[in-house]
């Protein structure tokens, strides 16, 4: 494990639901409301800094809206969105910009996780192969907002097949966990006071979904999905590892916030 590796929590919006329907493909969630977290991570690590998951967009583009306001477009479809503190914002509260940050990593394309993707123009882009070819289709898949990505030919990019040692000392590393989307991750952080971190992308959308095994409407392979929870689960079990179900309130809000961290 790598000497003072610490982890970042950073505020990159929420979502509120008045039927949070999409949340489970067994109706567990029919016409119950929801408020989700969207949070973003920031590894320091010895060799560089990472970034985790980009966050909400500040606004879609008009392109996907046809010219309709966007959060209009949103409440009429049962939402709304916030993209909390301009990260740029927080990435200066901690004496950084764009540019200080070496890697960015994510657990999968859906447009909630890319929101400020093309700040970090510098970094190299670490995409699972197969989440960038089923992001890169046309149409695009549901979720997927393709002009939040625009800046993909021309940043520098690591393609991974798989589970992915970030810095080589075993200290950050994403492991696939496909069923969401074909190629989504979670991360795992090992840090030496707090122990192992699993940040969980959109494994489980919510403390009682991780819970009962929920998996949502939006998914691209249930069984893919039910296997990889199985995966990560027994992971926890034996690194005895912390488990932050990323768009959970509760876990968003235990979490230290800058200029605090956990190491």
């Amino acid at each position: 494990m790598a000497a003072d590796v610490r982890l970042y929590t950073l505020d990159c919006g929420h979502a509120e639901f008045r039927d949070f329907s999409v949340g489970s493909d067994t109706g567990h969630y029919d016409g119950r409301p929801a408020r989700l977290a969207d949070p973003c991570f920031l590894i320091r690590h010895p060799q560089g800094w990472m970034l985790w998951d980009a966050g909400m967009p500040a606004t879609l583009p008009n392109a996907v809206t046809g010219g309709v306001e966007p959060q209009h477009m949103l409440e009429r479809l049962g939402f709304r969105i916030g993209a909390g503190r301009p990260l740029e914002e927080q990435l200066q509260a901690l004496g950084l910009t764009p540019d200080d940050i070496r890697y960015v990593a994510f657990s999968h394309l859906h447009f909630d996780h890319v929101g400020n993707a093309a700040l970090f123009r510098r970094a190299t882009w670490v995409l699972q192969r197969s989440e960038l070819a089923w992001a890169q289709a046309s149409p695009a898949p549901a979720s997927v907002v393709p002009e939040l990505l625009s800046t993909l030919p021309s940043v520098r990019q690591q393609l991974i097949d798989g589970d992915h040692d970030v810095f080589g000392d075993g200290s950050v590393r994403i492991l696939r966990t496909p069923g969401h989307t074909p190629g989504s991750s979670v991360l795992m952080v090992s840090l030496q006071r707090s122990g192992p971190v699993l940040l969980s992308g959109d494994l489980y959308l919510t403390l009682e979904g991780r819970a009962h095994r929920h998996v949502p409407a939006i998914n691209a392979d249930r069984a893919a999905t039910l296997a990889s929870i199985e995966r990560m689960e027994a992971l926890a079990r034996r690194r005895k590892a912390r488990v932050i179900v990323q768009h959970a309130p509760e876990d968003y809000a235990r979490l230290p916030k800058p200029p605090r961290y956990l190491d």
